[in-house]
């Protein structure tokens, strides 16, 4: 019996262990933030970087063939800085900030993650390793990141861009939008045709009416 209560308790601490890196209301959640630990190779916070970051529809226009984006695709602060993020959603529909490659020790599953479900704004706080890195940012709903929704954070200047970034580096597999001219073509010649015909046919029946009137 006291084996068993002592179970209990273990994975009754446990849970709220786990929960305690969770925020949730009816607006979103926020998952493993972290405003005070410094992470193993730090010694202090060399700076304290304050970013609003929008998430949107609006914010794609400027990228073909893209749907969602964040309007801004890259980041750059400094090993061991303090980043304070007001996410922001301008859209009425599920957007996500996840920033993934964290450690492990601080951050469960080497994340952050920032979620609305519609338009609103939240708040988190964490603390960047002194490692020269970049890290991947994005919407992991389904096609959000495909269609956009992407960018990195680059600490110390980073160790290279990530690949298909909007705006920053190419695609892995680019969108195949590729223009039939053969297509156009035929276009036009029916266009043509369709417009000789009615001009022919135009000038039959002036003639018919001139003819008859005579």
């Amino acid at each position: 019996m006291k084996k068993n209560k002592f179970l209990i308790t273990i994975l009754l601490v446990m849970s709220q262990a786990s929960f305690a890196t969770m925020q949730m209301d009816e607006k979103g959640m926020v998952m493993n933030a972290n405003p005070d630990d410094l992470p193993k190779d730090c010694l202090q916070i060399s700076e304290t970087v304050d970013l609003t970051i929008h998430a949107g529809h609006e914010y794609a226009s400027k990228f073909n063939g893209k749907m969602f984006a964040f309007d801004i695709q890259q980041w750059d602060v400094k090993p061991c800085a303090k980043i304070n993020i007001t996410f922001i959603n301008d859209d009425q529909i599920r957007h996500q900030f996840m920033i993934h490659g964290l450690p492990g020790y601080l951050y469960p599953d080497g994340m952050l993650h920032l979620e609305l479900y519609g338009e609103g704004e939240l708040h988190a706080s964490l603390i960047m390793p002194s490692q020269k890195k970049t890290y991947l940012v994005h919407c992991e709903l389904a096609q959000h990141a495909e269609k956009g929704m992407k960018a990195q954070l680059k600490v110390g200047g980073g160790d290279g861009d990530l690949p298909s970034i909007p705006g920053i580096s190419s695609p892995v597999k680019p969108d195949p939008y590729l223009l039939d001219l053969s297509v156009l073509k035929l276009g036009g010649v029916f266009m043509f045709i369709v417009i000789v015909l009615i001009f022919s046919s135009g000038r039959w029946l002036l003639n018919r009416c001139l003819n008859f009137n005579k």
